[in-house]
């Protein structure tokens, strides 16, 4: 019995050798024995598969050519066989595959398509969603076989060089359902010409599903308000909560009424973690909003604790744990990663903090340090192993980050750097180093500071820590002048 597991797809042309080393993690962690690619990408796999025992690595015309030895009864899947291998983590130093069985994601499945989505007969998908990312298999390749539902396809990369085609061909297509991360709508809505969403029609789609990242509510005004003349629907919205670890879907917010924003307090939340209504609160500080994404699926549990595994109350931030029958079943040959999050009651910590509202469950952010830029996640461990393999630092010498503009709410990446070079020249060239170093690897910006030795705060058992680095780092710089910066300096080496 062959277990599929999708593989991740190079994107940027200039990191070749962090997308070899990814996919040779990603080969010798799953035990794979046979690997298979379109031609286009073959020389990138063969090259990843060096010093791994495969029986195959070729194209898919030379596994349909293979010569068939001996031919074995087939047979029905059973509930409990692996149905697939999910990897989740979008680190290419930390792979973890998400076991999937068969009840699994057709648990999930029947979620998504009866409750969430209530797919009827006429509905059609569009999607650009990549095919190894799990809302872009389960969501828009299992799913639609499993409804029978007709689709379209845009591929990837295509809608990041033209994010405006994917409304050309949603009007052309008639599509009522399609989904894209909060970036997505930002994309499409800043490249949008004057006059030009009165060319679109968008009438009949229904469903716009946003997830995969934090939602980000000003996006989705900015986008309905543009695609207004397009007869967009901002009702259409549909917020969704998910993660590998659970096939897909864990929570919907409910159809045709559009996002719900609750502003919270924003003092109240950063010192007590209450996220306290500003409609109630008795001396109203800054505000801060986040997207309500619905109650969780049929047989799901939904708690939110606190550190010491307590059961908070509602509007009280803390760990969202979930337990159902589309939880995972653990972490392909990881046992001790498994045990972390997974415990023997079934109840799985998330790793995302959140609280609830009446049944409703609202993410604010992870526990953890993940950084996500356009949809991509990105671990600051990847980051700091570059810097801390440059000549002129060592091990501990960095730590990353990411942090928010003022007014748009971009993401940017930080990279702070404890350098004992004194030769300003010497720094000037590290910085643009790892500057174009990480574009080449990870295809994204990054604003680096170097400091001196010793400079880097750490936590009481002498580790680094990345939140009072952040938090420094917020407090000695205009964040609006730091994205300035790096597009100033992106433009100027381009």
């Amino acid at each position: 019995r062959l277990v599929p597991i999708t593989l991740p797809a190079p994107v940027n042309l200039g990191s070749h050798t962090a997308y070899e080393t990814q996919l040779h993690h990603l080969l010798d962690n799953s035990q794979a024995r046979l690997a298979m690619s379109s031609t286009g990408c073959l020389t990138y796999l063969e090259q990843a598969a060096r010093g791994l025992s495969l029986t195959m690595i070729g194209s898919y015309d030379d596994f349909y050519a293979l010569t068939v030895v001996d031919t074995l009864p087939l047979t029905p899947s059973e509930p409990d066989d692996i149905a697939y291998l999910q990897y989740t983590s979008g680190s290419t130093r930390f792979p973890r595959g998400v076991i999937i069985k068969q009840s699994t994601i057709m648990s999930n499945l029947l979620g998504i398509i009866q409750c969430g989505l209530k797919i009827h007969a006429q509905d059609r998908c569009f999607s650009w969603l990549p095919f190894y990312h799990d809302m872009g298999l389960v969501g828009f390749v299992l799913a639609v076989v499993a409804s029978q539902t007709s689709i379209d396809y845009l591929d990837t990369r295509e809608f990041a060089k033209r994010p405006r085609l994917w409304l050309k061909l949603m009007s052309q297509t008639q599509a009522t359902i399609s989904f894209s991360p909060s970036f997505g709508y930002e994309l499409c809505a800043r490249r949008l010409r004057p006059g030009e969403a009165e060319s679109y029609d968008l009438s009949r789609w229904r469903v716009a599903g946003i997830g995969a990242e934090m939602i980000r509510s000003h996006i989705l005004v900015r986008f309905s308000d543009a695609l207004a003349p397009a007869k967009f629907d901002p009702k259409a919205f549909l917020a969704c909560y998910g993660m590998a670890e659970c096939c897909l879907a864990i929570s919907f917010a409910p159809l045709s009424q559009g996002h719900s924003t609750d502003w919270v307090d924003a003092d109240r939340l950063g010192n007590d973690q209450q996220a306290l209504s500003l409609a109630l609160s008795e001396e109203p500080g800054r505000a801060t909003g986040f997207v309500n994404c619905g109650k969780p699926l049929p047989g799901y549990e939904l708690e939110v604790r606190d550190t010491v595994d307590k059961i908070l109350p509602d509007r009280y931030v803390g760990i969202i744990f979930v337990r159902g029958p589309s939880v995972m079943s653990g972490y392909f040959n990881a046992p001790e990663a498994t045990q972390a999050v997974l415990a023997d009651d079934g109840w799985l910590n998330t790793g995302d903090m959140g609280y609830c509202i009446d049944g409703d469950v609202i993410i604010t952010g992870r526990q953890k340090d993940l950084i996500i830029i356009n949809g991509r996640n990105i671990w600051p461990q990847d980051l700091e192993y570059i810097a801390e393999h440059q000549p002129e630092t060592r091990t501990g010498d960095a730590v990353a980050f990411a942090v928010t503009h003022p007014d748009d709410q971009r993401e940017l990446c930080v990279l702070v750097v404890q350098c004992r070079e004194v030769d300003d020249a010497a720094q000037d060239q590290l910085k643009k180093r790892l500057v174009r170093q990480l574009r080449l690897e990870f295809g994204i910006d990054c604003y680096v500071e170097l400091v001196p030795p010793r400079s880097l705060p750490r936590t009481s058992s002498g580790k680094l820590s990345r939140a009072k680095a952040r938090q420094g780092f917020l407090q000695q710089h205009a964040i609006a002048l730091v994205f300035d910066q790096v597009s100033h300096h992106k433009k100027a080496s381009a």
